[in-house]
């Protein structure tokens, strides 16, 4: 018999970026990165493991956005077009590389990885991803929860209750069209949490969420045992707490597994070290270097001179570092099962993009982790967190804490000097689509069609990505215009719908552009009581 449980979750995410007006669009490349490194490599470790007989279990959240963008035909075919290209710079790597036989090795690894990966991009998953997430879900292997329609960091948007209730309630929406039935679980954008929230949650019918650990250690009143139980809120909605030794043990790149020396160095591409007249042709059209994937050192040290990358002694201390990882959960869990009046849970949510993409090795770790605890041991379970519900109905009543897995741990990576502009012209927003749902809620026709084009817009501007890379200084020009540009298109709409004049080629122009949510309603941006939203 187990002595507790793991409830490991991957939060998968990216920006809605589609640009068909442009053949080639830079920021596409996040997708397609994301695709080669990170999905693909998961989905086929997760079926290898199923088809092994493997009984794991795993937590993922699939945001509205990345979805979206996965089923998209423009965006299969432009991704596609990059993993050619990949694969054609592949072949001359390995020509290029034949003299030494250190770079040879990983030229030819990565060179067959890409013929790999596009083998079951076409073949086994037939380009659709989702359909493959999808059929795990259906064995039992994985539950997949919602999350926000546009990631919007919902603590800022706040001050606008519909607007709350519309990112919760498409992402709903479009959960049940992907997926083909009700979320039981609900990411927050950023683990992005207030009090009142799970009102919310709990009235549009989602049954628990994840916070990070002090939004539980500081509920009131106090959980009696921390972390390692659920809490009920006064709704009723069911909250689970992060692991912070479990996070800092795979999320830190100076204490955890990442920054291990034998691990690959991600910022070291041939795009960047190679004469630009033969990296041409695999960069950027207009001659930026992006990176290719060809990366052949390892992190080596706190030096610019990098030692070759070796991927058998990354395999190596892979395994090892999923050896620890179980270990470490093991003690714990006998630890806290001495004092508990049931088993212990130990909740370790991460970013999907981190393995694969960030840590390259990481798809590798987490199947050695899930094989080490499925097949070497006995004392802890993988389980997810709707089956530790059914298994454990009954918990304390308590309200959580204001709280986020931001830097700090609250909502200063989203609102300070960088990024603070956005709020006020976002809270607008929400108003004008409020008032434009209320009034013209009969609409049909063109109407009907600028209203839609409306809510996605203000949706679109809402993303919590944008005020992100702000924080940051990472690509903010292209995150400015994002904002400006979709609320921009929101206030001309809304002149257009109340004069009754509407430019239905610019109409179909943006429709094109902005395609996501095809079905959406905007009674959504009524608020949550409304009895339209309750039908």
């Amino acid at each position: 018999m187990a002595k507790g449980y793991l409830a490991i979750v991957l939060h998968a995410h990216l920006p809605f970026v589609r640009h068909p007006e442009h053949d080639g669009f830079l920021e596409e490349n996040w997708l397609f990165e994301a695709i080669t490194e990170t999905y693909i490599p998961l989905l086929l470790a997760l079926d290898t493991l199923e088809e092994q007989g493997t009984d794991f279990r795993l937590t993922l959240s699939i945001t509205p956005t990345l979805a979206s963008m996965l089923n998209d035909q423009l965006l299969q075919s432009r991704y596609l077009r990059r993993l050619e290209k990949l694969i054609e710079l592949g072949d001359k790597e390995c020509r290029r590389t034949r003299p030494e036989p250190a770079f040879s090795r990983l030229a030819r690894m990565y060179h067959k990885r890409l013929i790999e990966v596009r083998a079951a991009f076409l073949d086994r998953y037939d380009r659709d991803l989702i359909k493959a997430f999808r059929r795990l879900q259906d064995t039992g292997k994985i539950e997949i929860i919602a999350s926000a329609a546009t990631h919007g960091y919902l603590p800022l948007l706040a001050l606008n209750g519909s607007a709350v209730s519309a990112q919760v309630r498409l992402g709903i929406d479009n959960y049940r069209h992907m997926f083909g039935r009700r979320p039981d679980g609900f990411w927050l954008p950023e683990c992005g949490f207030y009090p009142g929230l799970d009102i919310i949650l709990k009235e549009l019918g989602i049954r628990f969420i994840i916070l990070e650990t002090h939004g539980v250690t500081h509920a009131r009143p106090r959980p009696k045992h921390g972390i390692h139980a659920p809490l009920y809120c006064p709704s009723g909605l069911a909250v689970f707490g992060r692991d912070p030794e479990s996070s800092k043990q795979v999320w830190s790149s100076t204490e955890g597994y990442p920054g291990d020396h034998d691990y690959r160095e991600f910022y070291r591409d041939i795009a960047y070290d190679l004469d630009l007249d033969y990296i041409r042709p695999y960069i950027h059209r207009d001659g930026i270097r992006i990176d290719t994937g060809f990366k052949y050192f390892r992190i080596t040290g706190k030096t610019d001179n990098k030692e070759v990358y070796i991927h058998e002694a990354a395999r190596k201390k892979a395994e090892i570092h999923a050896g620890n990882f179980v270990f470490n959960r093991s003690q714990k869990i006998g630890l806290l099962s001495k004092n508990m009046d049931r088993k212990p849970l130990v909740v370790a949510p991460y970013d999907a993009e981190l393995f694969g993409h960030w840590w390259h090795e990481g798809p590798l770790w987490l199947e050695n982790v899930i094989r080490k605890i499925c097949l070497g041991q006995k004392s802890v379970r993988m389980i997810t967190l709707s089956e530790y519900l059914e298994e454990y109905p009954v918990n304390q009543l308590s309200v959580p804490s204001a709280s986020s897995w931001g830097h700090e741990g609250f909502h200063n990576v989203w609102l300070n000097g960088s990024n603070d502009w956005i709020y006020p012209h976002l809270h607008r927003g929400a108003v004008i689509m409020e008032d434009l749902a209320r009034r013209f809620r009969d609409a049909n026709g063109l109407k009907q069609r600028a209203l839609k084009q409306a809510a996605r817009e203000l949706l679109l501007a809402q993303a919590s990505d944008w005020a992100f890379m702000l924080n940051r200084g990472v690509m903010t020009e292209y995150a400015e215009t994002r904002v400006r540009t979709h609320l921009h298109r929101l206030l001309r709409l809304k002149e257009e719908i109340e004069r009754g004049k509407i430019d239905e080629g610019r109409l179909s122009e943006i429709e094109g552009q902005d395609n996501i949510f095809p079905g959406i309603d905007p009674q959504a941006f009524l608020p949550v009581t409304d009895s339209t939203l309750k039908a």
